[in-house]
């Protein structure tokens, strides 16, 4: 997808509210905690060449930060990377796979609407989850917290690509997350239930449309505007759920619509000054 080229009042927001200047660049845990409860949610380790905030961008502290080719002898790729260790293990944050293979950061405030978009009802399970997912998710229930290769053997999934992609699904799905990670004596996550973390959010219902109007709310008081297809990308919703909770934030008189799919925060400053 070519660069959609913003106003420059809008890049100026998104550097104050994305933490893409230098002065306002992340160096700790407790930082990054502030950050996603502030901009509500954002990509782990994604750079400036794809769309939203981003952990590692607020961390480099520029609009332009993008991803070394040798990211083991980068430090700001090694801060960044360390900082969602920290995240990970404090556990006031959701962090898992989402969207792809990209790891997704979420504020404890956003994980019903999340859930209620992405996850599956209990009572769902066994329609709509896959059966190596399944056979994992009663093995956790079970144990409660493994590391991933006791937790493959538990499950008796012994190939190593269905045990992933049954993973990536559990967490795309609300129901699996990594809760510590460890590099000794090897690299390994320890997973567990989400309901470790989350069990009083996971109780909180809406609606549908309610919550993808949260998740649009979210994304624009953060971004400023949002361009044809920004926030389905930025979050996996499809286009037609995207649209949905735009139009909602438009009947609240949060937002403008400018043109087909884009839209514009209404009450945002004329001039933004760093």
């Amino acid at each position: 997808m070519p660069q959609i080229q913003l106003p420059e009042e809008i890049e100026c927001f998104r550097d104050r509210m994305w933490n893409r200047d230098p002065e306002m660049r992340i160096e700790d845990g407790i930082a990054a905690e502030r950050f996603v409860e502030r901009v509500g949610f954002a990509s782990a380790l994604t750079d400036s060449r794809r769309p939203g905030p981003s952990l590692y961008i607020a961390v480099c502290g520029r609009r332009d930060a993008h991803t070394p080719r040798n990211v083991q002898k980068d430090p700001e790729t090694r801060l960044a990377w360390t900082i969602k260790d920290e995240l990970l293990r404090r556990g006031g944050l959701f962090y898992a796979k989402i969207k792809g293979n990209r790891s997704f950061l979420i504020s404890r405030r956003l994980v019903p609407h999340f859930n209620t978009v992405f996850g599956v009802p209990r009572k769902q399970e066994l329609h709509r989850l896959s059966e190596p997912a399944r056979d994992i998710l009663k093995v956790l229930r079970k144990e409660w917290e493994l590391s991933t290769g006791d937790l493959r053997r538990a499950s008796g999934i012994n190939n190593r690509i269905s045990f992933n992609r049954a993973m990536d699904e559990l967490q795309r799905t609300f129901k699996v997350v990594p809760t510590d990670v460890v590099y000794d004596p090897k690299f390994t996550y320890i997973w567990s239930v989400i309901e470790s973390r989350f069990d009083a959010e996971l109780k909180l219902s809406m609606s549908r449309e309610a919550a993808l109007k949260e998740m649009a709310r979210s994304y624009l008081v953060s971004a400023g505007m949002t361009w044809r297809g920004e926030l389905a990308r930025v979050t996996g919703l499809s286009s037609p759920e995207a649209g949905i909770g735009n139009w909602g934030l438009v009947d609240e008189g949060v937002a403008t619509r400018l043109a087909a799919g884009v839209y514009r925060l209404s009450e945002l400053p004329i001039t933004v000054h760093l």
